[in-house]
């Protein structure tokens, strides 16, 4: 959501803040005041392309600030964002445009990822996804989650073994086609590898094994020195044993020196099964010269490998696999092409079955889908206006991971006229109440968190008003809902309320500001009338006070 958007130096707006209500924020002013200056930010923090154009007269650049947090409660009144997402947008009067993520320098690219897909601007053609067709699938499977869980990640399983097999297959094709050279160079690897019958772990116990003979008379020599200085004569054991008695001897006088004696019977006990060990050590140490020479000689037909496929012996034991597969599937190479593709139909034949089962339930549920939107565009008062949703199995060579079958939403603007694609026909209010419309059926199930309404009201009156404004209410209780309207119906209902203005004078501009009571009070009878006449005031002020009840 957004927590605040900071504005300079953008078309007229010199300088302006705007901090949202977590729920439904509305933005009115007179035609022409600049309100779409405000729409035209959210659109380059979402990565829209900006020029020059945009750069208020006598400013060298604009600048777009914005930050963002994620609402983990909406009963709770979020002020601060403490771990938040700071975005800035900036475009220099040469036309370069800067962007940045919390300080550090990004693509715009990265920005439109990051960003856009926190915001879904309805209305503005530039960023409607109701009409990219690409979405539809998306919208569909959101509102139907938890009848297409199932079948839907069954065939996302199934499309990946598919796509593994024909990867498998591309692989063994590309082995078997290897030419002589390369053929000859993997058996000569196999042979190799083979004449010393590699063995993992053996390289390291042959290190140990080489390394203790050839020092066994060191070894051997030290064993027996240690051994000497434990239990010989006038020893480690013997001094202990002299100590011990003569702490034994007076510790009756005073209690204190049990400690010390009990420590001295503790390392008697230690010292005595070292010199156990140290005497066993010193009689298995033997030198067998013919051991050492049979070792040596088995590790340096070891080294000689691993200077050839090593540096590991797990490489050289890669290497021979890799050899070995070769050999064999030239050896058979119309077994083991036959048996990945017999893999890769199987694997298509599950894929197809998976397609079927997930477009039967979209099948099912898109009807159901179109029926929803269609009833709650009938609250707008939209005239004999349906959605339909179509489906069109693709060729298997167009499958994707998310279905075998395109989705578009068609649009029918009366009862006898035919539906055709939502963005050929539609006109923008048009699509922006079918998005308002979508946006509640799909209620908390959407993620998007910000929605920004800027010609959801155009050619709206009446009890139209009254019932767009009821449900844009709605919409603010799963998501931030951001209004750009003329509208009183929709401006009493929102939480918060900023007025845009334009100065006159020789350097007009655009200036921003929250209204509150009475100040509010007098938008909302500007709104009705045109001007803040007491009956207008009046009126204002029972509208705003039927909204809060």
């Amino acid at each position: 959501m957004i927590d605040e958007l900071q504005v300079k130096n953008l078309a007229l707006i010199q300088e302006a803040t705007l901090s949202p209500s977590s729920a439904m924020t509305v933005l009115t002013g007179e035609t022409g005041a600049g309100k779409t200056a405000l729409v035209s930010a959210c659109k380059l923090l979402m990565g829209s392309r900006g020029g020059k154009e945009l750069i208020r007269d006598g400013a060298a650049t604009c600048e777009v600030s914005g930050r963002f947090y994620e609402d983990t409660d909406r009963d709770e009144d979020v002020s601060v964002c403490e771990e938040g997402l700071v975005v800035r947008r900036r475009i220099s009067a040469d036309g370069r445009s800067r962007a940045s993520l919390d300080g550090q320098m990004v693509s715009v690219t990265e920005l439109a990822e990051r960003v856009a897909s926190r915001i879904d601007l309805c209305g503005q053609h530039e960023h409607q996804q109701l009409l990219k067709s690409t979405t539809h699938r998306e919208l569909l499977d959101r509102w139907a989650h938890e009848e297409l869980e199932a079948p839907l990640s069954a065939y996302k399983e199934a499309y990946r073994a598919v796509a593994d097999c024909a990867q498998e297959l591309e692989r063994i094709q590309e082995l078997s086609r290897s030419s002589d050279a390369r053929l000859e160079e993997a058996q000569f690897t196999l042979r190799q590898i083979q004449s010393v019958g590699v063995v993992e772990g053996e390289y390291e116990e042959l290190l140990l094994v080489t390394e203790r003979a050839e020092h066994s008379e060191a070894l051997a020599r030290g064993a027996m020195e240690a051994d000497h200085c434990l239990s010989g004569d006038g020893g480690a054991l013997d001094a202990l044993a002299g100590a011990l008695s003569a702490l034994q001897s007076v510790a009756t006088y005073d209690q204190a020196l049990e400690g010390s004696a009990e420590a001295l019977r503790e390392a008697t006990f230690l010292v005595e099964d070292a010199a156990r060990e140290v005497a066993r050590y010193q009689e298995a140490v033997e030198f067998d010269p013919e051991e050492l020479a049979s070792a040596q000689e088995r590790l340096a037909a070891y080294q000689g490998l691993l200077r050839s496929y090593g540096p590991r012996v797990t490489d050289v034991l890669e290497k021979e696999s890799q050899a070995a597969e070769l050999v064999a599937l030239v050896e058979d190479t119309d077994g083991q092409v036959q048996a990945a593709q017999e893999k890769l139909d199987r694997a298509w034949e599950r894929l197809r079955e998976c397609a079927e089962a997930l477009d039967a339930v979209r099948l099912q549920k898109a009807p159901a889908f179109a029926a929803a939107v269609t009833e709650v565009m009938r609250t707008l008062e939209m005239g004999g206006a349906a959605l339909e949703v179509q489906l069109e199995r693709l060729e298997e060579s167009r499958w994707a991971e998310g279905g075998p079958s395109s989705v578009e939403f068609l649009f029918r603007p009366g009862v006898d006229m035919q539906p055709r694609p939502l963005a050929r026909i539609a006109s923008g209010g048009e699509v922006s109440r079918v998005m308002l419309a979508i946006k509640v059926v799909l209620g908390a199930k959407d993620p998007v968190e910000t929605l920004v309404f800027d010609e959801v009201d155009a050619g709206v009156g009446g009890s139209t008003a009254l019932a767009l404004a009821r449900l844009l209410k709605q919409l603010a209780q799963d998501h931030q809902v951001i209004v750009v309207t003329h509208l009183p119906q929709i401006a009493v209902v929102a939480d918060s309320h900023y007025v845009v203005e334009k100065t006159t004078g020789t350097h007009p501009q655009t200036c921003l500001r929250s209204v509150q009571e009475e100040e509010r009070v007098r938008e909302i009878a500007r709104m009705l009338s045109g001007d803040t006449s007491p009956a207008a005031l009046t009126h204002a002020q029972e509208m705003l006070q039927q909204a809060s009840n």
